[in-house]
């Protein structure tokens, strides 16, 4: 099976492109390989490669700065997913596109199934709804991954933060308030090279197990990694943002379990993993 990824050099394009597997033959573009704002780009390199499945992960993530870039959001996770939508179906290749929890508004106090009604509150949240829509009006045979609190080996992310600040200071702030499910990229490019080699099309939510606040995350990575450091919790107010922040990210799995795929591991023992990993 031949796969294109897209933002390749991102933290779950790259994890995917560097993935070693018998059964496909994987190629990662980023953004000075493809430009996915072009339709015209897209079409000329589906063309050229003729994939049967396309890996979408190319998105405008600033959550912060989308709010003052609206437009620059809606290009790249809108339009620009259209584009992506368009090139692949025309090639015949399967599409899945990687979507978030910022889709759903947060006030929730119950894990969000695929079908909830969705009600972003943010820039980037809409955009990547909109993304959602596109791939659903413009292609026939697509997945749609949306995920949470992703970490992992590639690129900037809480994990890696968190073990930056132990490093240069004494004690530090936790917001408590807000609860989630850390996704680790390499469980989750596990399950999607798993999904795409079936015809299970669908809306799937895709979060390794278990619940946590951002908090209980930080005490954890901390205490995996044998470091010594005064956390204290602390609410979202404490740290106001341009984009609020969902309170409740958690994402129930119910597309997983019933299209008889393994749940992701619980969300300790992937950081365990990734924190070994990471040695």
């Amino acid at each position: 099976m031949k796969m294109i990824i897209t933002g390749a050099n991102g933290q779950l394009g790259r994890e995917l492109t560097e993935w070693k597997t018998e059964t496909a033959d994987i190629i990662g573009f980023g953004r000075n390989e493809l430009d996915i704002t072009s339709l015209t780009a897209c079409r000329n390199l589906f063309s050229i490669h003729r994939p049967d499945v396309v890996i979408h992960c190319a998105a405008y993530t600033a959550v912060d700065k989308a709010e003052s870039e609206p437009d620059e959001a809606f290009r790249v996770n809108a339009a620009a997913t259209r584009n992506v939508a368009v090139a692949a179906r025309e090639v015949g290749a399967k599409l899945c596109y990687i979507s978030t929890d910022y889709v759903f508004d947060g006030t929730g106090i119950t894990p969000y199934f695929e079908y909830d009604r969705t009600n972003p509150q943010t820039v980037y949240g809409k955009s990547k709804l909109a993304g959602e829509l596109a791939v659903q009006m413009l292609h026939d045979r697509f997945f749609i991954v949306r995920t949470s609190w992703v970490y992992g080996k590639y690129g900037n992310n809480f994990v890696k933060t968190m073990l930056k600040m132990a490093g240069e200071r004494d004690q530090l702030k936790v917001v408590s308030d807000q609860v989630g499910s850390p996704t680790y990229t390499y469980d989750l490019a596990a399950f999607l090279l798993e999904l795409v080699h079936t015809d299970y099309f669908g809306v799937y939510h895709a979060s390794n197990s278990g619940i946590c606040s951002w908090y209980d995350f930080a005490i954890a990575i901390f205490e995996d990694s044998a470091i010594s450091i005064q956390a204290d919790p602390c609410a979202t107010a404490d740290f106001p943002r341009p984009a609020p922040r969902p309170a409740y990210s958690v994402l129930d799995h119910t597309a997983i379990r019933s299209n008889g795929f393994q749940p992701l591991r619980p969300w300790r023992e992937a950081l365990n993993h990734y924190l070994k990993d990471s040695e």
